[in-house]
């Protein structure tokens, strides 16, 4: 299916450099689109976890870019797999040309799910991230294995959603910060701590994931 789509993605690109540049030029004009497209570096799309902002791919963005990479670490709206998952493959779905899709922590569970179904995205990378498999969830996963110390850090804050019901939203606590989530930082302090904007939100039960890594 992947494939067939492909060709018929090329077949319409074809068909349109002919119509421009006519008969004679046509051939070429597709040989060096497909030889450009064969060339082309992908865009390097950087998702964030919980707890956390895409400010903290700045470091990897820098040295991505340096070395000519179109670099992009869009915001994770950290709203619970479905709104989140559905959100970044919405973004994917604007960018042109292939993709590496990355994840850090819990977004490497939101890219399993968004890249579904998109030939556009070439490889899935995770970075000390969740890979779940079709039908796995994610609360099980993250108390499968003892020693993650998030949920003895975390506090909750409610908040109202649309429809009128209370939703909750997680955050670390300033003196647990470090322990739970950055303990190789040396330099943050409690006051970077405590001022750090860090929620998530904590869905009342995360459905089972829909793609595979």
């Amino acid at each position: 299916m992947i494939a067939r789509r492909r060709a018929l993605v090329s077949g319409v690109a074809v068909a349109a450099t002919a119509e421009m540049v006519g008969p004679a030029g046509s051939t070429a004009a597709a040989a060096d689109h497909t030889k450009a497209q064969s060339k082309a570096k992908p865009t390097i799309v950087l998702v964030h976890g919980g707890f956390a902002d895409a400010s903290g791919w700045n470091g990897v963005i820098e040295r991505l870019q340096h070395d000519g990479y179109k670099t992009i670490a869009p915001a994770n709206p950290l709203r619970g797999i479905p709104t989140d998952a559905a959100y970044i493959a919405s973004f994917l779905a604007s960018i042109e040309g292939p993709i590496v899709l990355v994840g850090h922590s819990y977004g490497g569970a939101v890219i399993t799910n968004a890249a579904a179904g998109n030939p556009d995205v070439k490889a899935l990378v995770y970075v000390a991230a969740f890979a779940p498999d079709k039908g796995e969830q994610l609360g099980v996963l993250l108390n499968k294995y003892p020693g993650s110390l998030i949920g003895s850090s975390v506090q909750g804050v409610p908040y109202p959603n649309p429809d009128g019901s209370t939703g909750t939203d997680l955050s670390l606590r300033a003196d647990k910060f470090r322990a739970a989530f950055a303990v190789d930082l040396r330099h943050l302090g409690e006051q970077a701590a405590e001022r750090r904007a860090s929620s998530c939100s904590a869905a009342p039960r995360t459905p089972p994931h829909q793609a595979a890594a």
